[in-house]
């Protein structure tokens, strides 16, 4: 056998006769990896000290733009505990990986229930996954569930037109070769224009999804009346959320959503730009069809409560033609850190931090909308987390302005920011309607 990695499967003569087969000299040959990224041997780092090490990064992190960040879409930052960390990191959760074993990692399962029964309770809906990839994943996975469980032929997914454009991308990415067609429906002072999709949606749509809190941080108020449509036509309706909002919002299952998609990373996690954690649920009648894992509670042969995966349907474990998913892992720490969070919170903690999230956007607004050449906001409904601004002065302008004074905002377009405001940011407010003051 080959010297070297126990694990390589392969002989070098068995290694000599494929390459032989396909024409290749080397297995060098088999790469096109150009010279500006191929590894020669030297990393061309210079050799120092842990002492020096730290130094040399704190004077690289020391150039990096101090700025305050109110912009919001999608990435959020609530305060989180010290109690998050302090739990989470505890040895028994850092070194678990899928808990395949239950018998030794009844903790984590146990923890992941919560998380799960957390989901059900604010979502009204029976089912709920021990978590996904983020926001944007849970979206597509559900467009492809939508496909299984839709009795009647249809190909047609319908998104906001304000849905962001990485979320957008995925889903386009995750149906491509499922003959399914993506497309927008169109919305109407910030909102879902209900006669709009109900032109817009026919017998061969198979999936209406809408989002509460919208990508403009509007809140939806005909959201019975979208699930009536997609209903009527024998659609799935999915509903995109968050479970700070959904603490407080109309609950998913009371306006006849059938999946609820989102992140539940508002929990538990600072802006982490990418890492997220995508929330799951749905009705019980797609139990079988929902990708990821489930945790549920048994009892063990003493009879006392006991937790374990109990569905699985990835490809890894099931026949590829009955798999849901090819999804390889899931966010279980996040998910830890979250339901420690909500925990720590409690059910009226969550539904104040959620009030707040009404309250500092409409008051930041009037802030603004008191300065010269600025409308806030530009919609004239209730928005959770942020809002969108029209500005007199180019709006890239005055984000550059806004950055040279410190603060982050989201240009939307020619003359729209988009500003979100939180509790982790609400300390810097009044500095930021300064700074507006000054560059309006």
């Amino acid at each position: 056998m080959s010297t070297g990695s126990p694990y390589a499967p392969h002989t070098p003569d068995e290694t000599r006769e494929m390459l032989a087969a396909v024409g290749a000299d080397s297995v060098e040959d088999l790469f096109d990896i150009p010279d500006s990224v191929r590894f020669d041997g030297d990393y061309g780092l210079d050799a120092r000290t842990e002492q020096e090490t730290r130094a040399h990064v704190a004077d690289l992190l020391g150039h990096n733009d101090d700025l305050t960040e109110f912009l919001g879409r999608g990435h959020y930052d609530h305060y989180v505990p010290s109690l998050v960390d302090s739990i989470s990191q505890r040895s028994e959760f850092i070194t678990s990986y899928t808990q395949y074993q239950p018998e030794v990692t009844q903790g984590f399962l146990q923890v992941l229930f919560e998380y799960q029964s957390l989901l059900v309770e604010l979502t009204g809906l029976e089912i709920a996954n021990c978590s996904m990839y983020d926001a944007a994943t849970a979206l597509a996975e559900a467009a492809l569930l939508a496909k299984r469980v839709r009795k009647a032929d249809g190909n047609r997914i319908l998104l906001p037109e304000t849905i962001r454009e990485e979320r957008l991308s995925v889903v386009e990415n995750y149906v491509a070769g499922n003959d399914l067609s993506v497309e927008t429906y169109p919305m109407d002072d910030g909102a879902i224009d209900v006669d709009g999709l109900t032109d817009f949606v026919d017998d061969d749509t198979l999936f209406v999804y809408a989002e509460n809190p919208t990508t403009e941080g509007v809140v939806e108020e005909s959201l019975d009346a979208v699930g009536d449509v997609a209903h009527d036509h024998d659609a799935l309706f999915c509903l995109g959320s968050d479970p700070v909002a959904l603490s407080l919002l109309q609950r998913p299952a009371d306006v006849g959503a059938d999946v609820v998609v989102g992140d539940a990373a508002v929990l538990g996690m600072p802006t982490s730009y990418g890492m997220g954690l995508g929330l799951f649920a749905c009705k019980e009648d797609f139990l079988r069809q929902v990708p990821g894992r489930l945790v549920g509670a048994s009892e063990d042969s003493a009879g006392n409560r006991a937790y374990t995966l109990t569905l699985q349907t990835r490809e890894q474990h099931i026949r590829r033609e009955r798999a849901t998913s090819n999804i390889c892992t899931n966010q279980a720490w996040v998910a830890l850190r979250a339901a420690i969070h909500a925990a720590q919170l409690g059910p009226q903690g969550l539904v104040d931090l959620a009030n707040e999230m009404v309250e500092l956007p409409r008051d930041l607004a009037a802030e603004l909308d008191a300065i010269a050449g600025v409308e806030a906001p530009v919609y004239d409904r209730h928005h959770f987390r942020e809002f969108v601004a029209h500005t007199d002065q180019p709006a890239p302008a005055i984000v550059s302005d806004l950055e040279a004074e410190g603060f982050a905002v989201h240009a939307v377009d020619d003359h729209h920011v988009q500003v979100c405001i939180t509790d982790a940011n609400e300390s810097e407010r009044a500095e930021l309607v300064a700074a507006f003051e000054e560059v309006a």
